[in-house]
């Protein structure tokens, strides 16, 4: 009888993601506080993300948003989270499933994750189909300037068996 391996690492990083979506969901409903704002980078080409042709083919790869002052619409489910965010004076509607994340940081409180490991495709149905428009975005007002302070990123590699 063969005996199959506990996967640690990806039960670790999917527990990690939902601290991601607990932490934008209180932002969506409570608003953004000083000191905190975010870092998300995420990879533009996974399946489910959602965002203009013109930022994907600038982006290709990997592209880094920002939340902190000038960010509206921020909607949060299960599956990832939608924002509209300000492009060369143009508002742009992102949708971000959390398996895109690879990195999520914090510097207002130096706090930061960064995902290794690909997540797992599942089996279960593809998350819903979202829409780039948007009804008009809430302003935001916006925070208190806060300068940034260097966080560290805690990389799971670090506890892996090499």
């Amino acid at each position: 009888m063969r005996r199959e391996r506990v996967e640690y690492g990806r039960m670790v990083e999917a527990a990690l993601r939902t601290v991601v979506r607990d932490v934008l969901r209180g932002v969506a409903e409570h608003g953004l506080t000083p000191p905190h704002h975010f870092y998300i980078t995420f990879r533009t080409g996974h399946p489910g993300v959602e965002m203009p042709e013109h930022l994907r083919e600038r982006y290709p790869g990997d592209m880094t948003v920002v939340i902190q002052h000038q960010y509206w619409d921020l909607q949060v489910d299960d599956h990832g989270f939608g924002v509209t965010l300000s492009f060369n004076d143009q508002l742009q509607r992102l949708w971000i499933p959390y398996e895109a994340v690879r990195v999520f940081a914090d510097p207002g409180v130096e706090f930061g994750l960064q995902f290794t490991l690909e997540p797992i495709a599942e089996t279960a149905a593809e998350p819903p189909t979202r829409l780039l428009a948007s009804p008009r975005p809430k302003p935001v007002q916006p925070a208190e300037q806060v300068p940034d302070g260097g966080a560290e990123v805690v990389s799971l590699d670090r506890f892996r068996k090499k």
